[in-house]
């Protein structure tokens, strides 16, 4: 998942789908849809690497003061002169003077699959006007959005409800085999020779392309979730172009992406019994449970419920484990979610709890989806044999049964994939400039292990840890203690002073728990912050994929 597991709640943002060598179906255009035209697939031409700047289409692109572009990369980077594929680009320019201007800030929020088109407008959000200083670029990876082509395979397979993730019968278990088989056949039907070029490292020569096309000398990134993946594949294979990174919610490089699936499933128990814990803490508010075990036993009640008889024929219980992830990934949700929860047992209209599913998955665009299966079960080998899959993700329920299963069948995709998958890269470089590493010790999407063993492999790097913080990609989040230190960063290059042994550079508090009852017209997780870093945590939130690395 560095998705993590499965996808985050996010908009999707899509454009027109044009197939390599088959048609491939089209997905709905969202608000950051560039105005500038899409072309179809075209063969290299001398100004491939030219980006025409244009208007957004986008309301909040345009707002921010953003423009957009499309810019011609080769399908097979080792076939320059071969067929063209098109990434579509957003920026914002610096506002400070140009002596102090601190070059392009490239910025992806995760995924795989996620649109990063919005991320152009994360640079004003920074604290102490640190981000003014760089040209911030947006963009949609190859196969994403506006990206030209985007992969689409089966467009309502997320939508509800589904069968049963929990497989107590071996007809469930050929029901899911099955449903899994039929999205990676449709995958290979509709991608073409994409799903044989769409890996990281693809990623990456792309992102060094797009560094080459703004005429940078070095790189600045900011990287969320699967983001920190590029971002460590990128310092590997191009060291010396590495100025400033920021790395939140680090995928662990040493367990992509089989293993740290797992990994998931026992972290995000821990995050949902933390939240279970709140709703108890808040009996008198939400009169859900007044202990951990109590909440517990009625979420698992309604989800038996809803397996009869789905919440406006949409919402069963794997729906309902989709709604509750979003509590694993940040605590800025858990107040909406119990209140949800909550009126749905009082009053039974089931309108909010599908728009909750539906806003959070997006059911009938399957872009992010397919993207994410295209990358992960291609980026490295995963077990081809059922009965592995079967052992490992029973031993693991029987710790965390909360996700494993849901989590288990978001991947199962794998087991057939159509294109060849490779060898993980062994990341890793001692030549790159210093970088900035942040994660929330408790982070379910990516586990704090993960940010360990990416200062192991980075001995430049810096890591800022949030201790018994549960919330994914946090920075940004009104968390002075590591705000600041991204700021000073950007600034100066000034970063925490690395200590010997094994351990974090920086231990910083996590914010408070958010408030069950919160101040009118006050989010729950405002919590103090100022009015810059509030419109930065709205902008994460709006952006970040949540059921994705």
């Amino acid at each position: 998942m560095q998705q993590t597991s499965r996808l985050e709640p996010y908009r999707l943002t899509a454009a027109l789908c044009v197939a390599l060598t088959t048609a491939c179906e089209a997905v709905p255009a969202s608000e950051a849809e560039i105005a500038v035209s899409h072309h179809a697939i075209t063969q290299a031409a001398d100004d491939s690497s030219k980006i025409d700047w244009g208007e957004c289409k986008g309301e909040n692109l345009k707002k921010a003061g953003a423009v957009c572009g499309m810019l011609s990369v080769p399908l097979d980077h080792d076939r320059p002169h071969g067929t063209k594929i098109q990434l579509a680009l957003s920026m914002i320019k610096h506002t400070v003077p140009d002596e102090e201007y601190q070059g392009i800030m490239l910025a992806n929020p995760g995924g795989p699959g996620g649109s990063g088109l919005g991320m152009s407008r994360l640079g004003q959000y920074i604290p102490k006007d640190a981000g003014l200083a760089y040209d911030w670029v947006g963009f949609d990876p190859r196969g994403v959005g506006s990206s030209v082509p985007a992969l689409s395979c089966i467009k309502d397979y997320l939508a509800g409800p589904r069968p049963s993730f929990v497989p107590v019968s071996a007809e469930l278990e050929e029901t899911w085999l099955k449903r899994s088989e039929a999205y990676a056949t449709a995958c290979g039907e509709n991608g073409g020779e994409l799903l044989e070029h769409i890996r990281t490292i693809d990623v990456v020569r792309d992102v060094d392309a797009i560094r080459a096309a703004l005429h940078a000398k070095k790189l600045n990134f900011y990287g969320f979730s699967y983001g920190t993946y590029i971002a460590q594949v990128y310092a590997t294979t191009f060291p010396k172009r590495v100025r400033r990174f920021v790395l939140d919610g680090n995928v662990d490089p040493a367990r992509v992406f089989y293993q740290s699936n797992l990994d998931q499933d026992i972290a995000f128990q821990h995050n949902i019994e933390q939240f279970w814990s709140w709703v108890a803490d808040h009996d008198d508010v939400f009169h859900l449970g007044a202990s951990q075990h109590a909440v517990q036993k009625a979420w698992y009640a309604e989800a038996a419920k809803l397996r009869k008889e789905p919440a406006g024929g949409v919402v069963g219980p794997d729906e309902w484990t989709d709604i509750f992830l979003s509590a694993g990934y940040s605590q800025g949700a858990w107040r909406d979610l119990a209140t949800v929860w909550q009126n749905w047992l009082k009053d039974g209209d089931p309108a909010p709890v599908v728009e909750q599913y539906e806003g959070a998955n997006s059911p009938g665009n399957d872009n992010l989806f397919a993207i994410y299966s295209a990358v992960q079960c291609t980026d490295a080998l995963w077990p081809q044999s059922w009965s592995k899959w079967r052992s490992d993700n029973w031993a693991t329920f029987r710790e965390a049964p909360f996700e494993t299963w849901g989590n288990a069948w978001f991947n199962a995709p794998c087991l057939f994939w159509p294109a060849k998958a490779s060898e993980a890269i062994d990341v890793g470089s001692d030549e790159i400039a210093p970088i900035l590493l942040v994660s929330e010790t408790l982070d379910g999407a990516t586990p704090f292990n993960g940010s360990l063993e990416v200062r192991r492999r980075f001995p430049s790097a810096s890591l800022i840890a949030v201790t018994g913080g549960t919330t994914h990609g946090a920075s940004l989040n009104g968390n002075d203690c590591v705000d600041d230190r991204i700021a000073d960063y950007l600034a100066t290059g000034a970063l925490p002073e690395r200590l010997e042994g094994d351990d974090p550079d920086l231990n910083c508090e996590p914010l408070p728990l958010p408030a069950a009852e919160p101040e009118p017209e006050t989010p729950a997780y405002s919590l103090g912050a100022s009015a810059r870093q509030q419109l930065a945590r709205e902008l994460r939130r709006e952006l970040l994929p949540q059921r994705a690395h």
